[in-house]
């Protein structure tokens, strides 16, 4: 069994609880190898965010030419991108990479701290003009000029529903062509949810650099998401973090009696859905 290499370029959450480090949980416990160009380093906790500190970008460009030039990749993921030099650098970079790219427009953290000012929010066109699927929450959603202002840029739309008000969760993916599928459940009664937006996109990462199609990467990912908030060890005196290491592994297509996955999905897969 081939092991997909995800690529993660994002921020380090010292508290363990989003970022780099959920982010490293979610792709090994789906069966993945996590690599990291970190783009910040955070103090934060469970209450909120204390001190921020920007990698420069050379240096983030160095982590990425550093593990595709002797690893290779099969996926990328993007989260907390640090400043719109960084943004603009990454985008020139992974102009040259043929996988899936994940972007996760992170703007705020569950504490309510900001993590992007508006310079870098500015210049998230170029990596959503790059990405296969963008993964934004309600509020994030909506800073960015709403679905249509999304789509625009060519991929695919994962509209994470967290944020909505009442007792159900609904996640919805949406193409060029409309919606593809849709995920309702019952909203989960709990303060534990730190991490859900990176987990979701680097399990959705993980399925699509395995080959699986949009579709099965998309329910795997919310399926893994919701167990990982129903695990949650309950650490922390505010919004604690996920149980990553407690969901257990999806099982493998030749135990199942599914059909192999095939590596068929590309960065510019981008509104194409065969």
């Amino acid at each position: 069994m081939t092991t997909p290499r995800i690529l993660v370029i994002a921020g380090s959450d010292s508290g363990g609880g989003a970022g780099i480090q959920a982010d490293i949980k979610t792709i090994t416990m789906l069966g993945g190898h996590a690599m990291t160009a970190i783009t910040a380093v955070t103090a934060q906790n469970t209450l909120g965010v204390q001190a921020v500190h920007l990698i420069p970008t050379d240096i983030v460009l160095a982590q990425i030419d550093s593990v595709v030039s002797d690893i290779g990749v099969d996926a990328v993921k993007i989260g907390m991108i640090g400043s719109a030099a960084t943004a603009h650098a990454v985008a020139d970079r992974l102009e040259a990479l043929d996988v899936p790219i994940i972007f996760d427009p992170v703007m705020i953290a569950t504490s309510g701290d900001s993590l992007a000012d508006a310079d870098t929010i500015a210049a998230f066109g170029r990596l959503m003009a790059l990405a296969s699927v963008v993964t934004p929450n309600l509020p994030e959603l909506e800073a960015l000029g709403g679905e249509a202002a999304v789509m625009a840029h060519g991929g695919h739309l994962l509209v994470k529903g967290g944020h909505a008000e009442g007792y159900r969760v609904i996640d919805r993916l949406l193409s060029a062509n409309g919606e593809l599928d849709r995920i309702e459940g019952e909203k989960i009664d709990t303060r534990h949810t730190h991490g859900t937006g990176c987990t979701l996109a680097s399990a959705l990462a993980c399925g699509l650099g395995a080959g699986l199609p949009i579709e099965q990467a998309f329910r795997q990912a919310v399926r893994f998401v919701r167990h990982a908030i129903v695990a949650a060890p309950g650490l922390g005196q505010g919004h604690g973090p996920l149980g990553q290491q407690f969901v257990p592994p999806p099982r493998h297509p030749r135990e199942s009696g599914d059909p192999a996955p095939t590596k068929k999905l590309g960065s510019r897969f981008r509104g194409n859905d065969e």
